[in-house]
């Protein structure tokens, strides 16, 4: 179990992109950090969460 923007959500052993697809975040648009530790978009596909993780995914809004 990782905890997902303060929830608690059954993930483990899956990679960044597979969560945010299942989360149906939108990848253009938004910064995901890892246990403290800002991932790369590069890097969302070999990133895999763990038990214990604490994720953050953070959403850009434009506007004016």
């Amino acid at each position: 179990m990782i905890q997902l923007n303060g929830e608690p959500k059954e993930y483990d052993e899956v990679s960044v992109e597979e969560m945010l697809g299942r989360e149906g975040f939108e990848k253009g648009r938004i910064a995901v950090e890892v246990n403290g530790v800002i991932v790369s978009k590069q890097a969302y596909n070999s990133t895999v969460l763990h038990s214990g993780d604490v994720v953050e995914v953070v959403s850009f809004v434009g506007g004016g």
